[in-house]
């Protein structure tokens, strides 16, 4: 019999779940506890249950796995990149990012990705499987053990595509923000998306407030095309209407990812062009200098192209930021260091 799931139950569900197998409702409210506050590994560790009940929980209900097989600590700034194992044996990445603010955890949503972005190691082997709501949670809770720091910003911006993964995707925002869990602002929860049209517009009626990033890395629907697959099946207007509906329906401010690859997406025409998608909408831009994979030829613009692409667009009025380069020691782009450890581990 397979064991069930139960960090991906909410509240309601395991509440309902432990009335179901005889147990008082307080129950639920502890066991809660342990899984979401307390962190616990095992039902070993849920001291104040009986002997019986937590044998019972174990022979019922597993808590997934999500081991640590890697970690990666930067030498330049303050970051930590993780690399977990989980119960199949797929492999995922998490980045923990230290600021003045407090620690910002980026995880991933699935196990590869399907997405075909082209200048991301995370899709070059295609799309392993979904994560459940607990994966991703799990993630969270193993860097808040391991390196003794309490999370207080998350992105979803690690390996996978979240509108892609909609449903667990959605729970695990719940869940994150829950009273009963860690509690994490949804104001302080962002995710990143390559345009998925229908479900950016379910997402807006969800009653959400976290922040959408949408990856947009071309000006126009020619160029988009040519660096994300996504954009044969959606064109850029009609992602860019979603995003507006998106911030009619929850009040918002969409940011927008612009991966910035030398001679590809940094002339002129790019920066007239993004003035025209920009000057229109209350939204952010955010030009991150590409992260140079083996597997591709993109290159990284210099730092004095960068800061001169950012400089007239912000003449053109523009709000607009370069992401700051956080891990570069460290297998810095998503799913470097997952297809390192792949590639390693074929070899032995």
């Amino acid at each position: 019999m397979d064991k069930k799931d139960i960090v991906s139950y909410s509240y309601e569900e395991l509440t309902e779940e432990i009335k179901q197998i005889g147990e008082k409702a307080f129950r639920a409210r502890q066991i809660y506890s342990w899984l979401h506050e307390k962190l616990a590994d095992s039902f070993d560790e849920m001291t104040n249950l009986s002997k019986n009940l937590r044998e019972r929980l174990a022979s019922e209900y597993e808590i997934c796995k999500v081991s640590l097989a890697a970690r990666q600590i930067s030498n330049v700034d303050p970051t930590e990149k993780f690399l977990f194992e989980l119960s199949d044996g797929n492999m995922i990445e998490s980045v923990l990012m230290k600021y003045n603010y407090g620690n910002s955890v980026c995880i991933s949503s699935q196990a590869g990705c399907r997405m075909g972005c082209r200048f991301c190691a995370s899709t070059i082997d295609g799309l392993e499987r979904n994560l459940s709501p607990s994966e991703m949670l799990r993630q969270i809770y193993k860097i808040q053990k391991i390196t003794g720091e309490r999370v207080s910003n998350v992105v979803v911006m690690g390996t996978g595509e979240p509108l892609d993964n909609y449903d667990n995707f959605v729970k695990f925002i719940h869940m994150l923000s829950d009273e009963y869990g860690l509690h994490i602002s949804q104001r302080n929860i962002t995710a990143s998306t390559c345009g998925i049209v229908p479900n950016i517009k379910r997402l807006a009626k969800e009653g959400l407030q976290i922040t959408l990033a949408l990856s947009l890395h071309g000006s126009n629907q020619e160029k988009r095309r040519k660096l994300m697959p996504v954009a044969n099946k959606y064109e850029l207007s009609e992602v860019l209407n979603a995003c507006d509906y998106y911030f009619e329906k929850t009040g918002r401010r969409v940011t927008f990812e612009y991966s910035l690859v030398k001679d590809v997406n940094d002339s002129a025409e790019d920066i007239r062009e993004l003035t025209g998608i920009m000057k229109k909408r209350n939204c952010h831009l955010n030009v991150i200098p590409v992260n140079p994979i083996k597997e591709r030829d993109f290159q990284k613009p210099d730092n004095k192209n960068a800061l001169d692409f950012k400089n007239k667009l912000e003449k053109n009025g523009i709000n607009v930021t370069i992401r700051r380069e956080r891990g570069s020691d460290i297998d810095g782009a998503c799913g470097q260091l997952r297809r390192r450890y792949a590639s390693a581990k074929k070899e032995n």
